[in-house]
């Protein structure tokens, strides 16, 4: 079940929406995202940019929650942090490719693995794509879509 947290969030990010900020962009329009990390401030910063821009987000604390999620929507993409309780980050990207119904949506690592060689690790393990944290919430929707773009070209790339 996800947690009442979660769920209490709409409150709050429908107050922040209220601060004289100006007319929403629509980039992310009919965009469904999915948000899987362990940190509740991670977690409040990307949904309210990414909801900015016009995306409906929904956000998990953790992989089990985040697979719960997964069984009621069909997200466009998933931004999943690779280090969290009960069930990690590589552990679920597993289990989203196992799945008929995700196999093939793009999963991006949102992610303090910043390391020298962990964008190769990421990469080499199939996730889509990779954003390093501390991310900056005025290129993310860019950077996400971007990486998404990426996947849906060389998905439909004709095989020689």
């Amino acid at each position: 079940m996800i947690s009442n947290y979660y769920e209490n969030q709409k409150t709050e990010t429908s107050n922040m929406n209220n601060l004289s900020n100006p007319a929403p962009n629509t980039t992310l329009k009919g965009w469904l995202i999915v948000i899987v990390d362990d940190q509740p401030d991670n977690l409040m910063i990307a949904k309210v940019a990414l909801e900015f821009q016009g995306a409906a987000v929904f956000v998990a604390a953790n992989g089990e929650e985040g697979m719960h999620l997964l069984q009621i929507h069909t997200p466009t993409v998933i931004l999943l942090d690779l280090s969290m309780p009960r069930m990690d980050g590589w552990e679920m990207h597993r289990r989203i490719r196992e799945r008929a119904e995700t196999a093939k949506t793009p999963v991006i690592a949102l992610t303090a693995h910043a390391m020298s060689g962990d964008r190769e690790r990421v990469l080499a393990a199939g996730f889509d794509g990779y954003i390093a944290k501390p991310f900056d919430i005025m290129t993310l929707p860019s950077q996400i879509q971007q990486l998404v773009g990426q996947k849906l070209l060389v998905s439909k790339t004709p095989n020689p």
